[in-house]
């Protein structure tokens, strides 16, 4: 036996992220099916206090993490993740498919690459749990089996990728380079640097809610909701059509659904509000505003105002107001999934480079920022279409636009040398 254990799934793409980054840093480790082995998932739910949350990862030392991210297992295991060079051709932020696809281009045309994700590559595509309008897979494929056909395609002599690993700040070098500082000390420069940084979830802001965030309130059906298979109730926030196409998803895994939105309807493709409306399963209450979130005694039977009568072993309450009359009600559950848009992550990026009223990163045609030579594309940047099909094809757009201008200056240099 080695001496770390994974415990999770084989459709669980946080648990791939997790195993890929113990084999790159070459750290054994055992992998236990806890769906396959009765006894994995109970010791799993022994340390979490009932609880069965993947991937968790036991050391040595018999500590274990919930859900790391690929720097808590970093710090744990004293592995500080470090860029090769001080100076690239191109250095592209965030790993996701529009970063990924960046690197595929500048991989192949001989540019010194670097790839940096300030968590784990593969972005909300991989924890999508199929994604069926991709071209070129006519049956659909899972998000996580996706993201890393990207990352495999990425991976070459000329692409360097470096995870848990933050950008803190792009300078302006003033020799044709752009200076970043990297939150584990190191300074590199690069040619040029793309931001595709993406977006992550939004959350309510309400009471309660922040300690409950990665325990009983989620973002991503498909990592967390089987967890809760068998169970009785779930809540969903949202009423767009990431919101209903989750309820769909673990309205087959619970007894009932009860969805939350804010809007007088539903704001989803009608396809889909259709689908929805029509699930026995599913409870719709509109013209909702949330005023709270409270953990409940697990062990002791709550009363839902909404849906069905009683939900036992509940353990959340969401209390919230709705109607024109504003009434007060609360519906208890077992967990709740949040899906109510999505935020820039451009908030390192906000005292350089210029952005809209909602913090998305203005370009140009040439998908050039306010800083020279600093780039952006897919979802943090302001226009774009939060597809996955788009975002690859911005970050080829994207590349192709400084790619002379990256080669030229490579070409002068080598004269000059």
């Amino acid at each position: 036996m080695s001496a770390i254990t994974v415990y999770g799934t084989e459709w669980c793409s946080d648990c791939m992220r997790s195993k890929r980054y113990f084999t790159t840093h070459n750290v054994g480790f055992d992998f236990i099916d806890v769906e396959a082995d009765p006894g994995a998932e109970e010791e799993v739910r022994r340390l979490q206090g009932g609880e069965r949350r993947i991937p968790t990862v036991v050391f040595a030392d018999g500590t274990h993490l919930i859900e790391p991210t690929h720097q808590e297992i970093g710090e744990k295991l004293g592995i500080i993740p470090w860029a090769h060079r001080e100076e690239y051709d191109l250095v592209v932020i965030g790993g996701g498919p529009t970063g990924l696809t960046a690197a595929i281009y500048a991989g192949r045309q001989g540019l010194s690459t670097l790839v940096v994700d300030s968590a784990s590559f593969g972005g909300q595509a991989a924890t999508t749990k199929r994604i069926d309008n991709y071209p070129g897979f006519p049956d659909g494929i899972g998000g996580g089996s996706l993201a890393e056909t990207f990352l495999t395609h990425a991976e070459g002599e000329n692409t360097e990728l470096l995870s848990a690993t933050t950008v803190l700040e792009l300078l302006e070098a003033g020799d044709e380079r752009v200076e970043l500082a990297l939150s584990n000390g190191q300074q590199i420069r690069a040619r040029s640097v793309i931001v595709a940084t993406g977006t992550t979830y939004r959350t309510l802001g309400a009471p309660g809610e922040e300690p409950l965030l990665g325990s009983r309130i989620h973002f991503c059906s498909t990592c967390d909701g089987p967890a809760y298979k068998g169970r009785s109730t779930l809540v969903v926030v949202g009423g767009g059509n990431s919101a209903c196409e989750e309820a769909l998803y673990l309205a087959t895994l619970v007894d009932e659904v009860v969805m939350l939105q804010n809007l007088p309807e539903l704001t989803a493709d009608i396809v889909l509000r259709e689908r929805v409306l029509a699930d026995p399963k599913i409870t719709v209450v509109t013209d909702t505003a949330i005023t709270g979130f409270a953990e409940v005694d697990s062990s002791a039977p709550g009363t839902a105002s909404v849906g069905a009568a009683t939900v036992e072993a509940a353990s959340v309450s969401v209390d919230f107001v709705h109607g024109p009359e504003r009434l007060a009600a609360r519906v208890s559950a077992d967990a709740v999934f949040e899906f109510i848009g999505l935020r820039a992550n451009s908030a390192n990026f906000t005292s350089s480079l210029e952005v809209d009223g909602q913090g998305y990163i203005l370009t140009g045609a040439d998908h050039g920022t306010s800083m020279d030579r600093v780039y952006a594309a897919g979802d943090v940047r302001a226009g774009s279409t939060k597809q996955l099909v788009a975002a690859a094809g911005d970050a080829v757009s994207c590349f192709l636009a400084i790619r002379d201008r990256v080669l030229a200056e490579k070409e002068r240099s080598l004269e000059l040398a």
